[in-house]
């Protein structure tokens, strides 16, 4: 059997990507703005069912635009989903603001209600309402909205939906990205689709793109020659990274299927092992971007004995995020549990498999092989 790495989610080019390339090299549009960048925000707009979008050299740049657009800054607080990469978070700090995390709920991973609204109790008692409430569609899988959003609508506080990992997933029929004031994607390498580095701000409040424009560009007044008010950012994606972005999404619908057969092929392939998938809401679709398993309770030695023997034979595979209120930076940060810790109990348990749209099955029997003998070593 082939050793070739096994890589968790490379980016996979379709070869429509060069079209659009060629164009931008063509037509000499090489630097940030062109024709690409424009079509790519109609187009990525289009899909998602958005009146507006902004597209930028990161998600990141996204989250600290939106950010800053509801005008947080220093001492103010933000809550944010608790289990998420630190990209959802660190705008927070760019702002000199405070973040304070939300634990998970079982059902699908995401932002709990009941955590929430403990939140939202204790901000309220203690003077400390947030500017914003980051909410992370996590692993493509859509957080429950009908719960969420009608908690932060009464207390008057505008949602930042991180869909970073969850482009074309779905909540009822919508598409994520949709169910925020502003909602955020990522491209970066490791997404369902990529442009190698960039993100994409949406919303339908006009006003908001407009001014996140305006500082994504360095603030710059309109004058002949360089007048600046306000400070502003180089935060704007390249033509020829949008060139790859269209190419790319015009896949997207397919990139989803190749790994909603893979996610099932594990499902099947794992199903005398105690493995267990991430729980699947009825409420909508994924875009299965990653295939996540927990172990068992009675198994979490083995995760680690599981990661090990993995990478021995190639193949990366990577424990779920860490819950940002267990990172050193954020450790004196407020934290807000469901009932018990979920989000820290499945950073203990659960495993993240290769998930690209380029592996074949061979290459997820070779994963699963790899893990139904470790667990032949062990269980005995």
């Amino acid at each position: 059997m082939s050793n070739e790495r096994i890589f968790l989610s490379p980016p996979h080019m379709s070869g429509n990507e060069m079209k659009y390339i060629q164009e931008a090299f063509d037509t000499n549009w090489i630097a940030p703005l062109g024709t690409n960048v424009d079509k790519f925000e109609e187009e990525l707009c289009k899909y998602i069912g958005m009146e507006h979008g902004l597209a930028l050299s990161s998600g990141t740049a996204g989250i600290h635009l939106a950010l800053k657009y509801f005008d947080v800054g220093p001492g103010d607080y933000v809550f944010c989903s608790d289990l998420t990469f630190a990209g959802s978070c660190n705008p927070i700090l760019y702002q000199y603001a405070n973040p304070v995390f939300i634990d998970s709920e079982p059902e699908t991973w995401n932002m709990s209600p009941i955590a929430l609204e403990k939140a939202f109790e204790w901000a309220k008692k203690e003077n400390k309402m947030p500017k914003a409430v980051i909410i992370v569609d996590l692993y493509g899988q859509s957080a429950d909205y009908d719960s969420l959003l009608p908690i932060c609508e009464h207390y008057g506080v505008p949602v930042i939906e991180d869909a970073a990992e969850a482009l074309g997933a779905t909540y009822k029929g919508k598409k994520c990205g949709s169910f925020g004031h502003i909602g955020i994607f990522s491209f970066n390498g490791n997404k369902i689709i990529t442009t190698s580095g960039g993100g994409m701000v949406v919303s339908n409040d006009e006003e908001a793109i407009k001014k996140m424009r305006f500082w994504a560009t360095q603030s710059r007044e309109p004058a002949k020659h360089y007048e600046h008010k306000e400070v502003g950012y180089n935060y704007r994606m390249s033509n020829i990274c949008a060139g790859i972005g269209r190419g790319q999404l015009q896949m997207l619908d397919s990139f989803i299927e190749k790994r909603r057969l893979n996610n099932e092929l594990y499902n099947t392939l794992l199903n005398k092992v105690p493995i267990i998938p991430m729980p699947i809401s009825s409420n909508g679709e994924l875009n299965y971007w990653l295939s996540v398993f927990t172990v068992t309770k009675d198994n979490l030695d083995i995760r680690e004995k599981i990661l090990y023997q993995l990478e021995t034979e190639n193949i990366e595979a990577r424990p779920v995020w860490k819950p940002m209120h267990m990172q050193p930076l954020f450790k004196k940060n407020y934290y807000f549990s469901h009932s018990n810790d979920i989000s820290e109990s499945l950073f203990q348990s659960g495993i993240c498999l290769p998930s690209g749209t380029g592996m074949s099955s061979r290459d997820v029997e070779r994963v699963v092989n790899t893990i139904n003998e470790t667990f032949k070593a062990v269980i005995r």
